[in-house]
């Protein structure tokens, strides 16, 4: 699939300047990208789905091309910031994909603001359960930030990054991810990016894990057609919270790509843009009913059990 760089537009919004790509026809497919990234992260896939689709990435705040402010990067701040950027763009509804944070925030997203989600997609995402790998709680540890400054000093950066590629070329479940982490370390040369991403990991992680958890609103979901992509070899959140986002959420259809790590979208392009279709092709968007959300709301439950569909998919 193409990974030739599209054309990055700009939108201001509340003062703060956002970064995104908006491209193809069709059904509106949002991807939010994950902690430390940027839309790039979905350039292997975005061509394949703007053949069918409407696809809008941007840039998270704090991430990418947008600005870096001293702000609100909570999950909820995030999620209004997603709206604003719809509503200025004159999209009403979206399917919604979340990649890492980026799923966690679409979560949020979906919750907020039902009436605009069409349909929901996590891609081995935050929120289903505590485990995160160490070098994220690490973020939040006293000091990163002057570590990090040191690190990325221009001769200290290359080489690091350097490293990190040759060993993500290795035929190594354990490093295979390793040259999008490349990619991450040399945003933190950045002191306000450093700053930016602190604060998101504050907001969502502290010294024993994940502490935002869709568990207790999980039935909220009910009415809401939901997916969630998983690579059997994720090394930053375990592949087994794919089983918990089946548990939690009704009639969720959970697939797990073996020979993949924690960016299956990356690894299998076109595997994971024909599971996209498909989702979309196979389910009708969420009818939005205030009466039912309000009934969910006071009950505290959804209306029948939740089920799960859970598919391996094999092997390339």
């Amino acid at each position: 699939m193409s990974r030739t760089p599209h054309e990055v537009q700009y939108v201001t919004l509340h003062g703060h300047r956002r970064a995104f790509v908006k491209t193809g026809q069709g059904p509106v497919v949002l991807l939010l990208h994950g902690l430390g990234c940027d839309h790039t992260t979905w350039e292997p896939v975005i061509d394949s789905l703007a053949k069918r689709y409407t696809v809008i990435a941007p840039d998270l705040l704090g991430h990418g091309l947008s600005d870096k402010p001293r702000a609100d990067y909570s999950v909820g701040g995030y999620a209004n910031g997603m709206r604003d950027l719809l509503t200025v763009l004159g999209v009403d509804k979206a399917t919604v994909i979340g990649h890492s944070f980026g799923g966690g925030v679409a979560m949020q997203f979906a919750y907020q603001f039902p009436e605009r989600t069409e349909r929901l997609m996590l891609v081995a995402s935050g929120g289903l359960g505590p485990e995160v790998t160490p070098a994220i709680r690490a973020i939040t540890t006293p000091g990163f930030h002057q570590l990090m400054g040191v690190l990325t000093l221009p001769g200290v950066r290359h080489v690091g990054m350097a490293g990190m590629r040759a060993l993500a070329s290795a035929p190594c479940k354990h490093t295979r991810d390793l040259d999008e982490v490349a990619e991450i370390f040399d945003s933190f040369k950045d002191p306000h990016a450093r700053h930016a991403i602190r604060h998101v990991v504050r907001a969502v992680v502290d010294w024993r894990g994940q502490i935002v958890t869709m568990a207790d609103r999980a039935y909220l979901t009910d009415a809401m057609p939901m997916a969630v992509v998983w690579g059997s070899e994720d090394m930053v959140i375990p592949v087994r919270h794919a089983s918990n986002a089946g548990a939690l959420a009704p009639d969720a259809r959970v697939e797990v790509i073996p020979n993949a790590g924690h960016f299956p979208h990356k690894d299998h392009p076109h595997r994971f843009a024909r599971i996209v279709h498909e989702f979309i092709r196979s389910t009708q968007p969420a009818a939005y009913s205030r009466a039912r959300f309000r009934n969910l709301l006071k009950t505290g439950h959804a209306s029948a059990r939740p089920t799960a569909t859970v598919t391996a998919l094999p092997s390339a």
